[in-house]
């Protein structure tokens, strides 16, 4: 297994019961089954509850960093914010992981997605689209509008070896990361609220990365709280994030 050092950015609200199950889950995989260097880049969306404090009582061995937005200022400038700290952080050849902070990821996908990298792509995502993927917990109503954006961006914007643009638990060749940066700037990550993660991967597939997929379990069955996504909102924001990188010129 990669000796690489490993980042991995925590957008979080109000995620103060989730947190101790995805630190130790991060802690189990970097410690004690895979002996990875990993360290936390925690960025607090403005969070009323004690998401800061309860992250730094489960850190345990793992080096975490919290970096606080005064206020809530959603998806899409929190991921942005820990992503680019963690590129100036990196070295190329390290890997900046981002993953949900709601335990409906699964940590122990990290070595394959590791691996992934490791075979030459600059992007692995987590699918929920790759056959054998596992989803519970999601409403019928969200996986539908998952699978039908999914279509929508296969034809409009297809993107070889992919098929969820929208997940944001991914893996990204920190080298890949940094050129990328250095041609579009903070214009890489396109779009507002969760759309921000399907406009970041386009942005990335405009600098010609390679990307692929592992199949991901996605449980949706083990986050406390209520979901932050608003539908309506969200589709909203997607198809203005489509338009605009679909024309970026390539």
């Amino acid at each position: 297994m990669s000796a690489r050092q490993i980042w991995m950015v925590l957008p979080a609200y109000n995620e103060s019961e989730n947190l101790p199950a995805v630190i130790n889950g991060l802690n189990k995989v970097a410690s004690n089954v895979y002996n990875l260097k990993l360290s936390i880049i925690l960025v607090n969306d403005g969070s009323t509850d004690n998401t800061t404090e309860v992250a730094r009582k489960h850190s345990n061995g793992l080096e975490l960093e919290v970096y606080e937005n005064e206020r809530n200022l959603g998806l899409a400038t929190t991921f942005k914010r820990g992503m680019l700290i963690a590129a100036k952080k990196a070295g190329p050849d390290d890997i900046i992981f981002c993953m949900d902070a709601d335990n409906s990821h699964s940590t122990g996908l990290i070595p394959r997605m590791i691996c992934g990298i490791e075979e030459g792509r600059d992007v692995i995502i987590a699918s929920r689209y790759q056959h054998g993927a596992v989803v519970k917990g999601v409403p019928l109503f969200r996986c539908f509008l998952s699978w039908s954006m999914s279509i929508i961006f296969r034809l409009i914007y297809p993107i070889r070896a992919v098929r969820d643009y929208s997940c944001g638990y991914r893996a990204y060749r920190a080298e890949f990361l940094q050129k990328a940066l250095d041609a579009y700037g903070e214009d890489l990550f396109v779009g507002e609220g969760f759309s921000c993660m399907a406009g970041t991967l386009l942005s990335l597939a405009c600098q010609g990365a390679i990307c692929g997929e592992v199949p991901i379990v996605l449980r949706y069955d083990q986050k406390a709280g209520t979901s932050k996504m608003n539908v309506i909102k969200t589709i909203w924001q997607t198809v203005k994030m489509l338009l605009q990188a679909r024309f970026r010129a390539k």
